[in-house]
């Protein structure tokens, strides 16, 4: 079966069996530091920048309500060529059989790198890894929820990854502790063209991480997906750094921020999310009741007060916006009282401003 259709069916699968509490829940934060130490990855957590920073908070379910049985956390650093990753996974069994790269690797349990450098919600990266180091890199054109294109075929040229298992793979008569993923992702990867001057310097960036887990069962020996009485096999669990509140990675709007600190690596550095950042967040609730309303009328909303949203207070400041209606769809527009920016929402959900 082609990738693509294996992957939009999985998709489909997941997002409409499962509870969508769709719940509001603030992005975690993570400030990177930049480090000017050589970063050997080879899933060892021996350098100085490494031991000097904390590990995020551990990972929850997906939804964000409940705590996984296994811990799992990541560091970040970064240098003027790589984006550098650390994750710790707690896993008593360690197992893989995929090994060649773009498989559809989540079929095995999996970590997984999703990034939106500008923020728009389009045009993002996902990177999947295997406790055997397989890779799987794709670029993503749009959310699954509007006609995208997915590029199995965009490779992450001069990645680096490597593995580290607490234990031994494949191996169902021990106990692992786990295992540990070093990651070197480097900015030119992300580059729009030639010249653009792409790392983020002072400056954030849409990033999540999930990792994939399933029950098993030995057969022969062997490490296989559980499978219920009927032979279907069990839901997947979904474990992330910031918690999307549905079942489904693919919506950037609702990753975390990771902010890159020009600061070396034991300094101290501040972030808070800009208040432009929420009337975005709630540009994309209108975006959503937008899409609710017409699944329910089979027609657009022509006005913005049959969305039914309570508007947003920042400060003593209401953020009103106004939905406009054109030939190809619609807008919802607000001006920022922060930074006068022109903050659009399209009905493809691609953020925009001016």
């Amino acid at each position: 079966m082609d990738f693509r259709i294996a992957y939009i069916l999985f998709l489909f699968v997941v997002l409409n069996a499962c509870a969508q509490t769709n719940s509001p829940q603030e992005p975690r934060q993570y400030i990177a530091y930049k480090t000017s130490e050589t970063i050997k990855v080879d899933g060892e957590e021996t350098e100085t920048s490494w031991e000097k920073i904390e590990w995020s908070n551990p990972f929850i379910d997906i939804q964000g309500v409940k705590i996984p049985k296994y811990k799992t956390q990541v560091k970040m650093l970064w240098d003027d060529t790589y984006f550098y990753i650390l994750a710790k996974l707690e896993e008593p069994h360690v197992w893989g059989h995929l090994v060649k790269r773009d498989t559809i690797i989540f079929h095995n349990n999996d970590f997984e790198v999703f990034i939106d450098p500008d923020g728009d919600s389009h045009n993002y990266y996902e990177l999947e890894i295997n406790a055997l180091n397989t890779v799987w890199d794709l670029f993503v054109s749009k959310p699954y929820r509007s006609n995208n294109v997915v590029l199995n075929d965009w490779d992450i040229t001069d990645l680096k990854s490597a593995v580290k298992i607490n234990g031994t793979i494949n191996n169902p008569n021990d106990i692992d502790k786990g295992w540990v993923l070093e990651i070197a992702i480097p900015w030119k990867a992300y580059k729009k063209g030639y010249f653009h001057k792409n790392v983020p310097i002072d400056a954030f960036w849409r990033v999540n991480f999930s990792r994939v887990n399933w029950d098993f069962q030995f057969t022969d020996g062997k490490y296989e997906l559980k499978k219920d009485d009927k032979g279907k096999l069990l839901h997947e669990y979904n474990w992330v750094w910031s918690p999307q509140g549905v079942i489904n990675m693919h919506e950037p709007e609702k990753w975390g921020y990771v902010y890159f600190s020009s600061k070396e690596v034991g300094e101290q550095e501040d972030f808070v999310i800009p208040n432009d950042e929420k009337i975005k967040w709630k540009l994309f609730e209108y975006y959503r009741a937008q899409k609710n309303y017409f699944d329910k009328n089979e027609k657009w909303a022509t006005a913005i007060d049959s969305l039914k949203i309570e508007p947003l207070k920042i400060e003593n400041k209401i953020i009103e916006p106004t939905l406009e209606n054109h030939s190809q769809g619609w807008n919802i527009i607000v001006k920022s009282p922060f930074s006068g920016k022109q903050m659009i929402i399209k009905e493809d959900s691609k953020y925009i401003e001016k």
